[in-house]
């Protein structure tokens, strides 16, 4: 086990066993709170904006909504949560209150690909700032496998801020688990800075109402 994981570990069983201590009426998530350093955020390019599969999913699955017809709309109703037809695209763009409802219960977005422009026409102002575009389904594709991906992913995006946070598990989760769930956002967010390592200043991780642990 490296230093880090091992902290790692450390840092994870001291605010599972605050977490217990307090008794919180709800469960509580595993946030990581990332501070990086010697980066200008007003780059686009340094902007830090990714998808990461957790190995043990985050204590929660993802909710999914799709846009398709046909064949597509049929093999795929009984794997996703929300199934929007074309037709059905126009009527909510009109309907803004139920598309941000939408927008805020639903995690990710996919889409078969033509519809891919009239979704961006139509709904774009309000699923693009929330970072909610669709992803589109390509020919032929194991919607089934794609799903299963999406349940287990979390979203780690700065904008332009140098502090930002995702979710790695909740407090009912193992462990083990969470440290392996938090190694994966750590080497992923690595791969995506200009200096990897060099452009982190700190992580801590702490439970949803919980005090903080550094591990870097």
């Amino acid at each position: 086990m490296s230093m880090t994981t091992e902290k790692i570990l450390e840092a994870v069983e001291k605010i599972l066993t605050e977490s217990k201590k307090l008794n919180r009426k709800f469960k509580e998530n595993i946030d990581v709170v990332v501070n990086l350093k010697n980066i200008d955020m007003k780059l686009p390019k340094n902007r830090v904006d990714a998808e990461i599969v957790l190995p043990h999913g985050c204590g929660r699955e993802a909710k999914i909504a799709l846009f398709a017809s046909g064949e597509l709309a049929l093999k795929s109703k009984k794997h996703v949560d929300l199934l929007v037809k074309p037709e059905e695209i126009e009527d909510l763009s009109k309907d803004k209150k139920k598309l941000k409802k939408i927008a805020e219960e639903y995690d990710f977005f996919i889409a078969e690909a033509p519809l891919m422009p009239v979704i961006g026409k139509t709904l774009g102002t309000v699923l693009g700032p929330r970072g909610k575009m669709p992803k589109p389904v390509p020919p032929n594709a194991d919607i089934s496998t794609m799903v299963k991906n999406l349940r287990k992913t979390v979203k780690l995006r700065s904008k332009s801020n140098t502090t930002f946070h995702t979710i790695a598990g909740n407090v009912d989760m193992p462990k083990e688990q969470i440290m392996e769930n938090i190694n994966t956002i750590l080497t992923r967010l690595e791969g995506l800075l200009e200096r990897g390592k060099m452009n982190i200043g700190s992580v801590y991780i702490k439970t949803t109402m919980g005090p903080s642990e550094r591990i870097i």
